[in-house]
């Protein structure tokens, strides 16, 4: 959002919503709704290929623990994906219908 403000000329010191700049700007999602369905796209195209595929075998691969540092756990990508299917109420297997999934990805809704 910074980038945009910036791009807007504006500071936050003019205590301007994001949502006016982004109206402004012409932008209708964030960076990181942007950034869910293009990696919702990636995973939809990953589970459809072979399973011999070397896509596919390293999304199925499970790297070994190593020792516990201290602080919450590091977010894995496969968790972020669930993440976004899930507030997206897009299911394991739903990706094999083609047109819903991809209405799925471009449906986002805000919670606050």
């Amino acid at each position: 959002m910074d980038a945009i403000r910036r791009s807007a000329r504006t500071s936050r010191l003019d205590r301007v919503r994001s949502e006016t700049i982004m109206d402004k700007m012409g932008r209708r999602k964030t960076i990181v709704e942007e950034l869910e369905s293009a990696q919702l796209k990636w995973y939809e195209h990953v589970r459809r290929m072979d399973n011999t595929r070397l896509p596919q075998k390293l999304l199925n691969w499970l790297l070994q623990k190593r020792e516990e540092n201290r602080g919450r756990p590091r977010t894995n990508w496969m968790e972020s994906v669930k993440k976004a299917m899930s507030s997206r109420d897009l299911r394991d297997g739903d990706w094999n219908e083609r047109n819903q999934w991809r209405l799925g990805i471009a449906q986002h809704q805000r919670t606050f």
